[in-house]
């Protein structure tokens, strides 16, 4: 049984240090994944197994392991429900982009967003030029909300944002 306790509690630091790190590293990192972003988060799944394990790799040991994540996974997600500190500590808060047409461009530098990126991202909502824009916000998911009086019907998902090859005359 002490076993089975300590693979829990080690499966709780991981589980917490991985929110850190994630939430250190950036919104923009969960929602736009690229090739090299998802062998990046099975890589590091990987190597922090074993620390939450150790040498128990019998499927009790590998089931308590789980167990624990998803526990401790729901109540993080109530705790954020429940409270708005909690929610902006874990989750953050959103980010002004663009206003009135004006580019933040301090802002941008804060959430690692492109000049290229924004551009594609306005284009994507329907709006030809920045200028355009009322507002765009980075929210704390990672998606990028444009605003305009050029408005759009079309809903925008996300998605990882690709280079135009070739020329388009």
């Amino acid at each position: 049984m002490n076993d089975l306790l300590s693979i829990a509690i080690r499966s709780v630091a991981v589980y917490v240090c991985i929110v850190l790190f994630i939430r250190i590293f950036g919104k923009k990192e969960i929602s736009q994944l690229s090739v090299i972003d998802l062998v990046f988060i099975l890589l590091i799944s990987n190597s922090v197994q074993n620390s939450m394990v150790g040498d128990n790799t019998s499927l009790q040991g590998g089931l308590i392991a789980a167990l624990t994540l998803f526990i401790l996974n729901t109540l993080l997600r109530s705790a954020i429900f429940k409270s708005k500190s909690v929610e902006k500590l874990l989750e953050g808060s959103p980010v002004l982009l663009v206003y009135q047409g004006k580019i933040l461009s301090d802002h941008l530098d804060k959430v690692k967003i492109t000049m290229e990126e924004l551009e594609a991202t306005v284009r994507e909502h329907g709006v030809e030029k920045i200028s355009e824009v009322n507002l765009a916000i980075m929210e704390t998911d990672g998606n990028i909300s444009v605003l305009s009086d050029n408005y759009n019907h079309r809903t925008v998902r996300k998605r990882k944002h690709h280079k135009i090859i070739g020329n388009l005359e």
